[in-house]
């Protein structure tokens, strides 16, 4: 039985949610099962059709809706919490190998969920099971946790030039 890691995909530049679903196109094609747990996400993004072309993976989102223009409320912490029961359900079973938390530290940064919390869920998991986590604004003590940790790191974007998202580059 093979070890599994905590990875953290962190920091202000692109790529983080479309590292961990590199990787997991990686883990399904060599026959492995993959379960993806989207924290504050509601909308089917492209990467969420890969339902549609891959056997052995499973996406589910905990959001309520784009947090950007509105204040947190009760709807989106229960959600979050909600996803994060059900996340330490999947840890906790032998179904997955490769489970993704995606912008799981937003939901911390925002106040959704409890850093304990999160810890306890990553100390119960299954030591073979691989956990990916993604977002900005990883706190200190994930990054200590965790077994690898990438942090991308904003360069130069074509964002502040105008260019907005595109269709199967950047969403």
């Amino acid at each position: 039985m093979e070890k599994g890691y905590i990875h953290v995909y962190t920091g202000d530049g692109k790529g983080k949610t479309t590292a961990a679903f590199g990787l997991a196109v990686r883990a399904l094609c060599a026959g492995k099962h993959v379960f993806v747990g989207q924290f504050v996400k509601s909308m089917q993004y492209h990467e969420t059709r890969m339902v549609e072309k891959f056997e052995h993976i499973c996406i589910e989102q905990f959001g309520n809706g784009c947090m950007l223009t509105r204040e947190v409320d009760q709807e989106d912490i229960r959600m979050a919490r909600k996803g994060l029961e059900r996340c330490e359900q999947i840890l906790l079973a032998d179904e997955y190998e490769i489970v993704i938390l995606d912008e799981l530290t937003i939901a911390l940064y925002l106040g959704l969920l409890e850093l304990a919390d999160v810890q306890k869920l990553l100390h119960s998991k299954r030591p073979e099971t691989e956990v990916i986590i993604t977002g900005r604004y990883a706190p200190q003590e994930l990054i200590e946790m965790a077994d690898l940790v990438t942090e991308m790191r904003e360069v130069k974007h074509y964002y502040t030039q105008g260019v907005l998202s595109r269709d199967g580059i950047d969403r």
